[in-house]
Formats: structure tokens, sequence, C-alpha cells
């Protein structure tokens, strides 16, 4: 058997890439692993993934064969990372598809020439076993006739192995290819062949013929059209030609592994543990890196909670090879280092990511500190009981509210030599995922959201960038309570879909147009615009007048006020956008908009809450952008253009090979946009920031107004100025200096009253201080003083205790039915046993309350005001029996 050659992984990407373009592929960048438009996954966990819609024939592909290298994220099996050397959660995925085009026999002919071609990888042809689905008798024998495999060599497996789907979705029969990488790698059992367990055959090649569609819940239809979906994992072609045992002994990867033992100190070969933490460190940073480029950020939910639980992990594993400090945010650059030629974004987004990574190490350091110690805390109640098992409710509780990671619980538990209550924790999990659905399902569903309408139904064209009506559209749909219908009846609600609309559909944050749909004696109220994934512009509302049918033609023409403060708004998140990254600088970018008329709520990242000095600084620049008056141009621009201009893009997004560039003052702002915008930045009117806010771990939110609204904030603003000027006897100019004039002289006043407080109460204590009498050598009063408060008590009692040492006072005040004591002892009487504290729990008691204290003086309270009386008269017998006992 002969050696493959060791090319590097980088030259198989670029290897198998060019390979299909001979083909006739085109070849497309890795779509983001943050899925678009569709909800059944969290992750872009294959390469097919993002092509669902031209697998089904939802949507046109690009081209009818294309290539490309997916970045994936798989996370069902986390708990095996680090432990074995076949486990990742981040993996890159070839493929080459066809959609509609060629099918098994071309795809299985490809697959052997590239892999055993000179030219190409140059596999040993001898060392490759394919295997067919068991019922693929087609697949089987072009294998055998066409490629020349003898029949003792081509393996049939079973759906469990053979059989491709993973969610929803196209699916179909396998024809896996799988290398021998020699006795080795055996485990050495008699029989042992392909499809063994062990890692002598390891899987490198797997062809999937899409031909039914799955729709999540077994049910499986013939595709109309036949398709390729050609899978192969980059690292692990990488280890067959580099001859190197795992994926963690890749080039590319191991070199991310040396960078985490320069840190650390540790390396591979010192202890089992010791390996696991450098595999979980290299995977989990790998995965990471990419994450946060995508515009993932860490959260306690979703994809967000994914990203959160591998840094954690990561860092936790950092602190059982010793090292204590942040220290992931380090190997960011190698990461980049070892990928940025195919994935130029990260080295462009690189101090976005490191500053991400840094800031979820530190607070997670701040996580482990006071989650140990409540942990502990837990941990001595248990063992206190007796206890051998660890509360399920606990380790919630931890998790929840201290955001303490479920697997460090365990962790730590069984360190101890105990049982985690893992079935009450799952319950306790699963109890709290219904209360958030329940939330979910309380704002009120999409509903019509997800209408079917068929391919019959045309894609609505967008007209409004030019038009705000538009006379002679057709309605090619009408929904009603869900369900597709013939014609609209007056006063009921439902969606009316156009073939042409200038109605802007709710989308990139702006919120939708308003208006009326119209024809002869008919009137449709337009109140929300949804766009779903098929294109079809979606008009909610009700019918006021008439009856509109399928087919009718219609004019249809939008609130043209209410566009332009929607549009004042929009242009103006594009000039914060700007000013951001000007005050703050390059590591802001936008995380999510809103957009509604003449207001805005603009959410970025950033690390800390914005100074008074920068929120002026921002809002300064904005509006300065607003009076120089720049002319906004929007460009259509093939992609590469439009970034060599500089257009920002957001994170996540998915572009095609053109975009929707707007230009603002010549390239004072250029951003990718779909929104409608103004002419000219000094239509914006006036531009004020109302809020600035923390709405998740390195996300703050800006709230701001613009146009109409700022105008009706600032006459606000001065209606108060003049009211507060008139109340104050003084001019608008004069104001500060007035008021701060007043504000003098109610100080004065204030400490005037206090004085007169002080005395007085110095009075009432003198006063009620002649209605003492002794017991057993202490001087002891009690009083009931009217209409006073708590510091009033507490300056009286202050002023008895220290006039006479020998002084046991009771002092209660009556106020809406509450009652309050205070109770003082002087310096001999505590000496002598009689404690302020002991005397207030009884006084309290007897009016149905409580209170407590020091020794020299206490408070309490009561709730019951007819027994003030009862409750002082006892004193005297507590002082009594205190002092003879």
């Amino acid at each position: 058997m002969k050696n493959p050659k060791p090319y590097g992984l980088n030259e198989l990407r670029e290897m198998f890439l060019s390979f299909f373009e001979t083909k006739g592929h085109l070849r497309l960048p890795s779509f983001s692993l943050i899925p678009q438009n569709d909800a059944s996954l969290l992750l872009i966990n294959s390469g097919m993934a993002p092509m669902k819609p031209w697998f089904t024939g939802e949507q046109e592909p690009p081209r009818r064969r294309v290539c490309t290298c997916q970045k994936c994220i798989r996370t069902g099996d986390i708990e095996n990372i680090g432990h074995t050397a076949r486990h990742g959660t981040y993996f890159e995925m070839l493929g080459n598809f066809s959609f509609g085009d060629y099918f098994k026999k071309e795809a299985i002919a490809w697959s052997w020439e590239f892999l055993t071609s000179p030219e190409w990888v140059g596999l040993d042809p001898d060392r490759l076993y394919p295997s067919v689905y068991q019922d693929d008798d087609e697949a089987f024998e072009i294998w055998n006739k066409q490629i020349g495999i003898p029949a003792e060599r081509i393996f049939r497996f079973g759906k469990e192995d053979n059989f491709w789907e993973h969610g929803s979705g196209p699916c179909g029969p396998c024809s896996e290819i799988y290398y021998d990488r020699g006795p080795e790698y055996g485990c050495g059992k008699p029989g042992c062949t392909v499809g063994c367990d062990c890692d002598r055959y390891m899987e490198v090649w797997n062809n999937v013929f899409s031909q039914f569609d799955n729709d999540g819940e077994g049910h499986y239809t013939e595709l109309k059209q036949k398709n390729i979906d050609t899978g192969m994992g980059l690292e692990r072609l990488a280890c067959v030609c580099q001859g190197v045992d795992s994926l963690f002994d890749v080039d590319t990867v191991m070199n991310i592994t040396n960078k985490v033992t320069e840190i650390t100190g540790a390396s591979y070969g010192q202890s089992r543990e010791k390996d696991v933490s450098l595999r979980v460190i290299t995977d989990h940073i790998r995965s990471s890196t990419f994450m946060i480029c995508d515009g993932v950020l860490p959260s306690n939910e979703g994809r967000g909670y994914v990203l959160r639980r591998l840094l954690r992990r990561a860092a936790r594993h950092g602190k059982l090879l010793g090292v204590n400090e942040p220290f992931l945010y380090q190997v960011c650059d190698t990461v980049i280092h070892e990928n940025e030629g195919h994935y130029p974004e990260l080295r462009e987004r690189q101090d976005y990511i490191t500053k991400v990574i840094r800031v979820e190490e530190e607070n997670f350091a701040k996580t482990i500190d006071g989650g140990l110690k409540i942990f502990n805390e837990m941990l001595e109640d248990h063992k206190a009981k007796g206890e051998k098992t660890f509360s399920g409710a606990d380790a919630f509780k931890l998790y929840d509210t201290y955001g303490f990671p479920i697997d460090l619980t365990l962790e730590m538990v069984a360190e101890q030599g105990m049982k985690l209550d893992e079935k009450e924790f799952h319950k306790q999990m699963e109890e709290q995922r219904q209360r958030a659905r329940k939330a979910r399902e309380a704002l009120g569903d999409l509903g019509w959201a997800g209408v079917e309408f068929g391919k019959e139904v045309p894609a609505s064209e967008f007209v409004g960038y030019d038009h705000t009506t538009f006379e002679g559209a057709k309605v090619v749909a009408l929904v009603v309570e869900n369900e597709q219908a013939e014609e609209l009846m007056p006063g009921v609600e439902g969606i009316v879909v156009l073939d042409k609309t200038p109605f802007y559909a709710e989308m990139g944050g702006q919120t939708a147009d308003h208006g009326v749909i119209t024809a002869d004696g008919v009137s449709f109220t337009v109140t929300d615009v949804q766009k779903n994934k098929g294109g079809k512009y979606m008009h909610y509302g009700k019918l006021t007048q008439g009856v509109l049918k399928l087919g009718d033609t219609v004019s249809a023409a939008i609130d043209t006020t209410r566009r332009k403060a929607v549009m004042r708004a929009h242009s103006a998140t594009h000039l914060l956008d700007k000013a951001l990254r000007a005050v703050l600088g390059d590591h802001v970018h936008q995380a999510g908009s809103l957009v509604e008329p003449d207001r805005l709520r603009f959410d970025f990242t950033h690390f800390s809450a914005m100074t008074p000095e920068e929120l002026g600084k921002v809002s300064s620049e904005v509006n300065r952008a607003i009076l120089e008056g720049y002319d906004i141009h929007t460009d259509v621009l093939p992609i590469e253009e439009a970034k060599k201009k500089g257009a920002i893009a957001l994170f996540g997004e998915k572009y095609g090979d053109t975009v929707r560039v707007v230009d603002m003052g010549e390239g004072y702002s250029v951003e990718f946009c779909g929104g409608t915008h103004l002419d000219n930045t000094a239509k914006v009117g006036v531009f004020h920031i109302s809020s600035e806010f923390s709405v998740a771990s390195g996300v703050r939110r800006i709230e701001a107004t613009t146009g109409r609204a700022s105008l009706e904030l600032m006459s606000r603003n001065q209606e108060m100025l003049f009211q507060a000027a008139a109340a104050l006897k003084a001019k608008p100019s004069e104001l500060r200096e007035r008021a701060e004039a007043v504000m003098g002289e109610v100080k004065q006043l204030h400490q005037m009253v206090e004085k007169f407080k002080a005395k007085d109460a110095l009075g009432e204590a003198e006063r009620i201080m002649f209605g003492a009498h002794e017991v057993g050598g202490l001087k002891v009063l009690t009083a009931t003083v009217p209409d006073a408060d708590a510091a009033r008590l507490r300056t009286m009692g202050d002023m008895l205790r220290d006039k006479d040492p020998k002084v046991v006072a009771v002092l209660a005040a009556v106020n809406g039915g509450k009652i309050t004591f205070l109770a003082v002892c002087g310096k001999e009487a505590v000496g002598k046993g009689i404690k302020a504290g002991d005397i207030i729990k009884q006084v309290s008691a007897i009016a149905g309350g409580s209170g407590g204290g020091k020794p020299d003086s206490a408070m309490g309270g009561g709730k019951d005001p007819l027994m003030v009386d009862n409750a002082l008269a006892m004193v005297d017998n507590f002082v009594s029996m205190k002092l003879k006992g």
C-alpha cells in the first residue's frame, strides 16, 4: 500500500473547489453559521443545510452545479469533545451539489477521480472501499460495472448508515467511500472490515442522492428534481493525507494546540487529563472564533448559549491546566492566521472577536468565584444532613440564577463522592422552557406568516423605492383565517398579496408601511406588511368597503407622511452607526435595530456603558452630519465592488452577487441596506438620544428620536422650562441662578427647622423625664409621643439615654393605625443586665408586632393600637424581674 501525499488542510480545500470548477460547478463562499429563514436549525451543521430552498425547488439556485467549503457546528456530542480524538464541534464540509442536473453516475465517477487521480489527491485505489444503501442496486452497478470495483469490495448498509437525513428537508440514499488506514489502526478482531467501530476504516466521502423530502415527522415524498449532495469532511481528508491519528493532529489544528501549549505550559502526552483539556480548548476556540465572526454573541439562550457554553468550557479547562486569568483571546490570532486565506473576514474582525472572547472570559471568572461560594454553601448543607445526592433543584438554581454551568456542577459533585439528581435538574429545565414558550405565545403568534402559497403564486415585485402609489397591481392571493380564499368581504380581516407593491415589508429592522389598497367601491386598510420566504409581500389589514376578489386590479398607496418619518429614523441609524465607530472604535458593529416613525432603537457591540461625554460626542457628530446636508445615493452594485467602496455589511447576513448600497456624503457612511431612505441627511431634522443601556453581555442599546418626535420633545421641554421659570419668578435665562438661590434658601430653612425640632425634642424629653420613677435603683419611664415619626423618637431616645446612665425608657408613637416603639437603656442599666433589645421584643409582641436591636437602643412595631398602654405597662415588671433574676 502506498502512502498518500501529505497535503496541508488549506491545500486540500483549494484543490477540491478547483477540481469541481473544472466540472462546470460555480464556487460559492461558505454561508454564515447562522441559518437564514430556517427555524429548524440553531446553527449550520452540514454543507447542504443553507441550500434547502434550492434542493426543494422553492428558490432558483445561481447555477445547477455548485461547490462549497461550508463552515459547520455540531454540538450534540459536546460531552465527548476532548475525551476522544474523533469528536469536534467545528469542522468544514466540502461539497459538490447538483440541482436537477447530474445524478449518481457523474457523482460517483467524480468522487473516485478526485480521490485517486495523481493530478489531484492521488490516494491508493486499493485502500478505498465504497458502500451503498442496501436497496440501491443502481449505485452498486455504477461502482461495479463502470468504476470497476469488485463486488466483494462494495458494502451494502442499512438505513442507519447509508440513508442521509438531518432534520426536515431533502434526504436520500448514500454511497460512502472508506479509506483503509492500515492494520495498526484496527481492533485486531477476526473479520474486522468496513463498518467496524474501530479506527481502521475511515469514511472520507459521502455521496448523498437526494430523492425525497422529509417533513420532519417521518413522511417522505418524491422530489420533483433529483439532486446530488456530496459531503466530505475537510479535516478527515487531511488526516488521511497527512497520515495522522486525529483531526487534532492535522497541521492547522495542531498549530492552534501549539499556541495553547505555549500559554498553558501543558503539552500532549503528559497525562490523559491534560490531553483532554488541550483538545477541548483547541476545538472550542476554533468554533467560538468562527461563530463570533458570523455575528453570534454569548447569551443564555439559543445559539448564544451554545457559544457561551463553548467558551466557558474552554476557560474551565484552562483553569484545570493552571491558567487562572483570561487567555483564550490570546489564541485567536493563531486561529485566524491558520484560516484567513479562505476566510479573510476573520482578520477584518479580529479586534472585535478578541474583545468578545476576553469580556466573556472576565465575566465567567466572576461567575465562577460567586458560584463556587454558593455551591460550597449548598454542599455543606447536604453534608450536614448526611445526604449523598446533590439536589437537582440546587443545581438548577446555580445554573439559572448564578449562570453556573451544569457540567461544572456535575464534575464538582463527583469529586465529593456524591451524585447529582439530574432527573430533577432536567425536570426544572423543561418547566422553564414551558414557561418561556407560554410567554412567547402570550405575545401572539405570527399566524399567517407561515401560509404556503405554492409556486403558482408569483413573488411580489417591490416598486416602493421609486413609487409611493402604484396603479394596476393585481391581487394574486387572498388569505382569511389562515386559509387561501377567493374573495374578502366587508369588515373581515385578512391578507392581500399583490404582484407589484409600493409597500415596504417589515425587515432589516425597518417597520412596515401602512396605507390603503383600493379599487372601484373597494377599500382595504393596510396595517402591516410581511414578506414570506417565497418572496410574497403579505399586506395585513381589514376590508372596510366593498368586496375584494382574487384577480382584481387595484391601486396601492402608502401613507407618505408615515413613510417620511420612517425614512428620517432609518437614515439616522446609518449616521449613528458611523458616529459610534468614530467615537468608540472599529469594534462597534450593529447587532440589531428597530426603525419606526421618527423613533429608532439601535443595538451595537460595546463592552461598557457609554459615558456622558461619549454620548455627547456621538449626538454632536450625528447632528453635524445632518446639518452638513449630505446627499444620499443608492446603487445596486456587484458585492466585490461594494466592498471596495468600504460598504459595511451586517453580521450573519447572506448577500447575493449584487447588493444595494446606501452612500451618504460620497463615502461618509456607506452600508449594505435594502431599506428606504431620504435623499439628503438634512431632512432627518433634529437627532436626540433619549437613552443608552445594556441589553445583553457585550451589547448596548441607544434609543433616539428624529424629526417631529424630536421637535415635540423639545417643545415639551421648553414648555416645562417656561412653567418652572414662572413658578420661580425668573426669566428662562436666569432659571439656573434662581433655582440655586432657592435651593440655598430651602437648605437654610431646613437647617432652622431641624434645630427647632431638636430643641423641641429636647424640651419634650425633659418633660417626659419628670415622669420617671425608680425601680431597683434605675429610672424607668414610659410615654406615648403624639404625631412623632421614627426619627423623632430616635432623637428623643438618644437624649434620654445620654442624660442619665440609669435610665430605662420606652416611647411609643401611633401613626395611621401602626405603632412604633423605641427602647433605650443607659450604661448602668445595661451593666445590670437590662437590654433595650430584650425589652422591645416583649413590648412589640404584646401589640401584635416584632422588633429588636442593640442593648442600649432598639426599635420595633405593633399592629394593635388598643394594646399600646398594656405594652408600656409591662416595662416596670420586666425591669423588676430582670433585676431579681
